[in-house]
């Protein structure tokens, strides 16, 4: 027999890969205004429906060696590599914060952040369908995290997208264009409701180092043509300072502060 906690970390792991499915579909089909409801999952090549059995999260790819069983096109790596991530994610709720109310809104919370950085990346936009009801609902962080008061939420979401804003007018007045869309700010503007001031300091600073890590990569691996028009979406980094807060963020800013001593 398996010791309780064992089992119970392998069902939220089991349990996250098949939300990680379901957001698939939110991430194929949002941003081309298609109901994620229906019609059921389908080939998006030869249009066949895929049965149940050949639609289970990660094992369904392995076996089907990542081609279509219909019409034998390939299945793209993001399927079960989103479906990998979000049964991670559950599984390291878990073991920090066991199974509290506190795991499940950081779950759903880090479940819209998984599809948000991989429509960003995709379609390099941030629907509001997502982010501005993402506010509203984390803004009741403060029911589920004992540490979050309702102050901190209110001023992490004016904190988060006031921060944004002003970075993006200020780059308007001295270039005369956009250089970060709105859909940033309101991310972090949700990102502040789930994690008040703190958090949105902590992740626009790591979402700024891996952001620019990841600008400096995709810059080595662009032609030359290709480095001027690159654009790089925002969101994923702002979305993997955010989970570093949740996960790690108390120690790392203890460390931070000692190593200043």
């Amino acid at each position: 027999m398996l010791p309780l906690s064992t089992f119970i970390a392998i069902i939220s792991f089991v349990f996250g890969a098949c939300i990680g499915s379901f957001l698939n579909v939110v991430i194929y089909r949002m941003p081309e205004g298609q109901s994620i409801v229906s019609p059921p999952s389908h080939c998006p090549a030869c249009t066949h429906a895929i049965p149940f059995y050949f639609n289970l999260p990660i094992i369904s790819f392995l076996l089907l060696k990542g081609k279509c069983r219909f019409c034998k096109a390939p299945i793209s790596i993001r399927y079960p590599l989103v479906e990998l991530i979000t049964g991670l994610l559950a599984l390291g709720l878990f073991l920090k914060f066991e199974l509290t109310p506190t795991a499940l809104f950081y779950f759903a919370f880090g479940c819209l952040l998984i599809a948000i950085s991989f429509i960003d990346l995709d379609h390099q936009i941030i629907p509001d369908k997502l982010s501005l009801p993402g506010i509203i609902i984390f803004s009741t962080s403060c029911f589920f995290v004992p540490q979050m008061r309702f102050v901190s939420v209110i001023w992490g979401i004016l904190t988060g997208g006031g921060i944004l804003y002003l970075v993006a007018l200020l780059y308007y007045c001295i270039r005369k264009h956009q250089g970060m869309g709105g859909g940033d700010i309101k991310l972090l503007a949700m990102i502040g409701a789930a994690t008040g001031v703190k958090g949105v300091f902590f992740t626009l600073f790591t979402g700024s180092v891996f952001g620019t890590l990841g600008g400096v990569g995709a810059m080595i691996l662009a032609g030359k043509s290709e480095k001027r028009e690159a654009k790089i979406p925002f969101g994923p980094f702002l979305s993997l300072g955010a989970m570093l807060y949740i996960f790690w963020g108390e120690p790392i800013i203890r460390w931070y502060i000692n190593f200043q001593k």
